[in-house]
């Protein structure tokens, strides 16, 4: 009995070294409320515990601005990455890496608001450049999608012309702007957008105070990313001039 409980608790404590890490990170990034917001959202996916200590703490990862390990995400005060320490919980690091740099997790980064803005971007959206990005959907699914969810306010493609709100740009127009790519994919945090669209697993569920104003839009990462992939096929509006950005 004494050997079966034994091979028990060293199952029992493999199995909790593969799902828990320590992360180390300023004060910078635990004060302002981002990895309040983006840690119970990646423990809640992958059941993976994440406990996070100050930046000079011994830690299984460290989130850090000197360029040591993978970049993750960028903001008002500089490019952060994420260095993962050989260990026991190298695994459970890895599976945090992958998360936030999966569709999912960079969208969680840049769903994260402090009084109403954004602060963050994910490393390939802050410095994406829209001619080499590769956009991975269904582009005839995303027309579908963007008529449904967009076509009530943008001019989608020729079938939405007259069903518009005519002061909103066009598909066409904004396929000509340099970002965007970023644009569509982060378009669920740019307003007026929050107040009515909800990205399963990403946004935050409407306060009770305020609902949507209209109609909601209910999408997943697929649905944004299959929009994208058809906003790459539209032809940008030829305006004659290179277009300004405000």
């Amino acid at each position: 009995m004494a050997l079966v409980a034994a091979i028990l608790l060293a199952a029992a404590q493999a199995a909790a070294q593969g799902r828990q890490f320590t992360l180390s990170a300023p004060a910078s990034l635990t004060d302002n409320g981002l990895l309040a917001y983006l840690v119970p959202r990646f423990s809640l996916k992958t059941a993976t515990r994440v406990r996070v200590v100050a930046d000079d703490a011994p830690a299984d990862a460290a989130l850090n601005r000197a360029s040591a390990g993978r970049p993750v995400f960028s903001g008002p005060d500089g490019d952060w990455s994420l260095a993962i320490t050989d260990g026991p919980n190298a695994a459970a690091v890895g599976r945090f890496e992958a998360w936030l740099t999966s569709e999912i997790g960079r969208n969680t980064v840049l769903a994260f608001a402090v009084n109403g803005r954004h602060p963050y971007r994910p490393a390939d959206v802050a410095k994406a450049d829209a001619t080499t990005a590769r956009i991975v959907g269904d582009a005839d699914q995303g027309e579908v999608l963007a008529e449904r969810h967009c076509g009530r306010c943008h001019m989608v493609n020729e079938r939405t012309r007259m069903t518009t709100i005519g002061s909103t740009p066009s598909f066409a127009l904004l396929r000509g702007f340099p970002d965007w790519l970023a644009r569509f994919q982060s378009f669920f945090v740019r307003r007026p957008h929050p107040a009515f669209t909800q990205v399963r697993d990403v946004t935050e569920p409407f306060h009770e105070s305020r609902p949507p104003p209209i109609s909601p839009l209910r999408m997943t990462i697929d649905d944004v990313q299959a929009i994208a992939a058809y906003v790459e096929t539209i032809e940008p509006a030829d305006l004659g001039q290179p277009l300004k950005l405000q």
